[in-house]
This record gives structure tokens, C-alpha cells and sequence, in this order.
């Protein structure tokens, strides 16, 4: 059973129930049906995305992650981490007040900077463990391009791995750039000389994000989170039982 039913989603978010919709054939499609989750988006806001935030491929993101967000967590809420040189955002969307969320909280950000995926991860991960979950949690992090200390990058993902976080590595873009060469590789680091348990997955979403399809855009993002699953609980990283 969803966290959120669909008579709620018709209620608070109606341009929404299509993607609710969608998101809970992939889940059951990859027998996650009824789990429960934390869902964080990460969106970078680094200088060459401006197109992607003018053509709304950010919200477009925004609102499916939300749509997949209301079969795992009850809460109606996602937190969103925005990054580029620094943090420059922790905040949140919601099911109530999703509409033009992101333009509303870009209006308010200063200069668009480089690409530090580190410094998104370690808010992400403050926030899971501020929140005292014991549930596992997926991180939808998009980007643009690779990180511009990356040797932080890879430390950080390998330390998380002791964590009950999933992070599903979304690019927006040329997929011929090697732009993406290094998340390729943070895909592929090896189990168990760098990291306890392969804690990451990653998918090319092209450079018109949008086209994507709802139902392959959702057989991306959560397709390799059950196999994490499986490893993590062996690992005693998520509970038994959760």
C-alpha cells in the first residue's frame, strides 16, 4: 500500500496523479510495493543549468520525484538540497504547493557557481541523521556535468555506504560529453575495496530531460535500489524488518 493514498494526491496535487500513477507501476514492477523510504532531491545549480531551470526540466524532475516520494514517505514532502560551488539551498517541496516550487526558490538564490557534489552530500547526509530515521532513504541527485574535486566526491560516497542511503546519479546533457566519464566510474567503484556495499547507480537522462518518458524515467531512478536493499540488510546498514 502507498504511503499517500490516491484520493490524497487527487485532493492536494492533481497535475501530479499521472506521475503518481506511473511511479507506482515501476515500484511494484521492481517489487518495492508498500516499502517505506525517505526521498531527497539534489538539483545542481551550477552556471551551465540555466537552460535546464528556464525550460522547467528542473521542476519537470522536481514533480516526478515528488510523485514517486508519495508511495515510499507519508510526510507529502521532499527535501531538496541545491549546489553548486557551495550549498546554496536546503528546502523542501511539497505535494500542496508544488507548482512553480522551483522557480519561487531559484528567484531567491544568488550566483549560479561551479559543480562540489561533496559538499550536497554531506547536507543530505546531516539531515538523515538530524531526522533520526531508521528507515532507508533514495537520493535523487541530477547534475550536469562532473564535480570539481572529485577525489571529495568519491571519499564522501564510500563513507555513506555505511549508511542506509541509496544515491541515484541523474545527468542532464550531451551524453557523448565526458562531463559524465567520472560518474560512470563513481558507479563503479569497487565492492568491498573502496565501499561496504555499491551505494550508487547512475543514468543518462540526455539533454532534453523531459522527453524522458514517466515510466522510464521511474524504472531508472529505482531500478538498482532494490538490489541495494538486499545488500545493505545483509550488511545490517538497514535494519532487518525496515
Amino acid at each position: 500500500m502507498a504511503a499517500i493514498s490516491l484520493t490524497k494526491v487527487e485532493e492536494t496535487a492533481p497535475a501530479l496523479v499521472s506521475l503518481y500513477k506511473s511511479a507506482g507501476v515501476s515500484l511494484r514492477k521492481h517489487g518495492l510495493d508498500g516499502l517505506r523510504a525517505a526521498v531527497y532531491l539534489v538539483v545542481d545549480y551550477s552556471g551551465s543549468m540555466k537552460p535546464y531551470y528556464k525550460d522547467g526540466s528542473v521542476q519537470a524532475l522536481a514533480d516526478r520525484v515528488l510523485g514517486l516520494s508519495a508511495h515510499l514517505d507519508d510526510d507529502g514532502t521532499v527535501p531538496v538540497v541545491f549546489f553548486s560551488t557551495e550549498v546554496d539551498a536546503e528546502t523542501e517541496i511539497a505535494l500542496a504547493d508544488h507548482q512553480g516550487r522551483i522557480e519561487r526558490i531559484v528567484a531567491g538564490l544568488g550566483h549560479m557557481g561551479k559543480t562540489s557534489y561533496h559538499l550536497a552530500m554531506d547536507a543530505v547526509i546531516d539531515h538523515y541523521l538530524d531526522s533520526g530515521s531508521r528507515e532507508p532513504a533514495l537520493v535523487v541527485f541530477q547534475t550536469d556535468g562532473g564535480p570539481i574535486n572529485k577525489l571529495a566526491a568519491e571519499r564522501y560516497l564510500c563513507k555513506a555506504a555505511r549508511l542506509p542511503l541509496f544515491w541515484q546519479f541523474i545527468g542532464f546533457g550531451d551524453t557523448r560529453s565526458k562531463q559524465f566519464d567520472y560518474l560512470r566510474k563513481l558507479d563503479e567503484l569497487s565492492v568491498p575495496d573502496k565501499r561496504v556495499v555499491d551505494n550508487a547507480g547512475f543514468f543518462h537522462a540526455g539533454a532534453e530531460p523531459r522527453k524522458v518518458s514517466d515510466s522510464e524515467l521511474y524504472d531508472r531512478i529505482v531500478g538498482e535500489f532494490p538490489k541495494w536493499l538486499v545488500a545493505a540488510r545483509a550488511q545490517g546498514i538497514v535494519p532487518p524488518g525496515v
